[in-house]
């Protein structure tokens, strides 16, 4: 694995804390770690967006409040991205393109032990097999869906009040057997309890899945799309606009779940990030 040399390292990573300003209060909090937020600043005087891309994939751009000129590009790590220094191709509307470089901090996720009654979700029999490869391909397209946008709200607001039951990136472990990291938030509420939009956005996808259970996929811009699974009942349709605060559906412990909770989930260049960063602060309450 390449490591660059530490003196760069450490201008990386004093650069990625300059980047995230006070007055860009309505980004992201940057943490530039697997699973995590960066914001690099991208210089493009005017008003026209410039374009960016991190691995080959279209990332969103947003302007940091401010006349100075100055855009972020708000690139999501995939949880399985190597540490070390990372690259961002910029294109201003001149046509000028630029390299440029940030860092990406490692860091290591707690585990989770789960066991589950029902052991087909843990390891599904052919039939269920089938199921899952008919269903992956559109949640798959529902989490790397892009539709461009000037007005991105990443302003978030907690999608449901309750208890921080899963924190995000938790090596889970089903019935002593090894899955993929949490690439969510669960937050355990009473079945019932109303589910609502963090940010204004619109219904890209919707469905009962094997895992997931009845879930609803909003995609707010730039490549942003959130998810929100295992609910008992879902109040939205596919091409719906919502409002911040609209409700999508209820609490429910639909398909792989040991109890009634959200799964709540944020794609952000089709890697899944943390949901906490796009809070200004986290109002769910932790685990005891």
């Amino acid at each position: 694995m390449y490591r660059p040399p530490l003196p760069r390292l450490l201008c990386a990573a004093l650069l990625i804390l300059l980047l995230a300003p006070a007055a860009a209060s309505a980004l992201p909090r940057a943490n530039p770690v697997p699973g995590g937020v960066a914001l690099v600043a991208i210089e493009a005087p005017g008003a026209t967006a410039p374009k960016a891309w991190y691995r080959e994939r279209r990332i969103m751009v947003l302007p940091d409040g401010t006349s100075s000129g100055r855009w972020f590009a708000v690139v999501g790590i995939a949880l399985d991205a190597e540490p070390g220094t990372h690259r961002v191709e910029s294109e201003l509307a001149d046509g000028r393109r630029e390299t440029l470089e940030f860092l990406v901090v490692s860091k290591e996720y707690a585990s989770q032990h789960i066991t589950l009654k029902d052991t087909r979700k843990v390891t599904p029999p052919p039939e269920d097999l089938a199921r899952i490869r008919d269903e992956t391909p559109r949640i798959k397209a529902a989490l790397r869906h892009w539709s461009d946008s000037d007005l991105v709200q990443t302003g978030f607001i907690l999608p449901v009040e309750g208890v921080v039951s899963g924190n995000f990136g938790l090596r889970r472990f089903y019935n002593d057997q090894p899955r993929s990291p949490h690439s969510g938030l669960d937050i355990a509420a009473p079945a019932g309890t109303p589910v609502q939009a963090p940010a204004a956005g619109t219904v890209v996808e919707t469905g009962d899945f094997f895992f997931n259970g009845n879930s609803v996929f909003l995609d707010h811009g730039q490549g942003l799309v959130t998810m929100y699974a295992h609910m008992q009942e879902i109040r939205v349709r596919p091409g719906e606009r919502v409002r911040q605060g609209d409700m999508l559906g209820l609490v429910g412990s639909t398909g792989r779940a040991t109890g009634p909770h959200l799964h709540w989930g944020v794609s952000l260049n089709d890697a899944r990030v943390n949901p906490e960063l796009f809070l200004p602060e986290t109002t769910a309450k932790k685990p005891e």
